[in-house]
């Protein structure tokens, strides 16, 4: 039996301050509540740990693209998971509790010079160093079967594909019914 290939992600992004400080309070108070939504969404299958905090199992050592360099920080906030199909992802991070995140990054992240993220099929659990390998080649090189984003996405199978909105539409809503605690949870936060 062959294994149905799953959709990897990977995102980085550079903070305007250090983590523990209060400009980026807002992210830090909405992040365990993320990961919670993220495992309640329909078609989520697994995400990376960091290192030796508690939770999840890291993916092997955690590495960071180039862009890094020169910031300031030996640590930025990025993430990696495996997903069942682009729609479960899409839906899970445009709307509800990660939607609400994604409408106050600016508040917490320096403005990229490089791709929000990075997405590619794989039969196996990735691990960092290649999620930043695809990330960076996806900024050198622009979207391709190995390496892409939702605006021009590709199939298992290395072709160009286009997302089921309807589908996504559909599966929102039941993760909305799923995340409805968490998501009141988060409106209270603010920005």
């Amino acid at each position: 039996m062959v294994e149905a290939a799953k959709l990897a992600i990977y995102n980085f992004g550079l903070f305007v301050a250090p983590y523990e400080s209060d400009a980026v309070e807002g992210f830090r108070l909405r992040e365990p509540a993320n990961f919670a939504a993220a495992e309640r969404a329909e078609g989520f299958l697994g995400r990376a740990g960091y290192g030796e905090e508690p939770g999840a199992e890291s993916w092997g050592e955690q590495v960071f693209p180039r862009f890094i360099e020169g910031s300031g920080f030996d640590w930025a906030p990025s993430s990696l998971s495996l997903w069942a199909d682009l729609e479960s992802l899409m839906a899970f991070s445009y709307s509800g509790v990660h939607a609400d995140a994604l409408k106050h990054a600016r508040n917490w992240q320096v403005e990229r010079r490089w791709p929000a993220l990075v997405l590619w099929w794989t039969d196996t659990r990735p691990d960092w160093a290649e999620a930043v390998e695809r990330f960076e080649r996806l900024h050198d090189h622009g979207p391709g079967p190995s390496a892409f984003h939702f605006k021009e996405p590709y199939g298992p199978n290395g072709e160009r594909i286009s997302i089921d909105r309807p589908r996504v539409r559909d599966l929102a809503a039941l993760n909305a019914e799923r995340h409805e605690d968490i998501l009141a949870h988060v409106l209270s936060i603010g920005g």
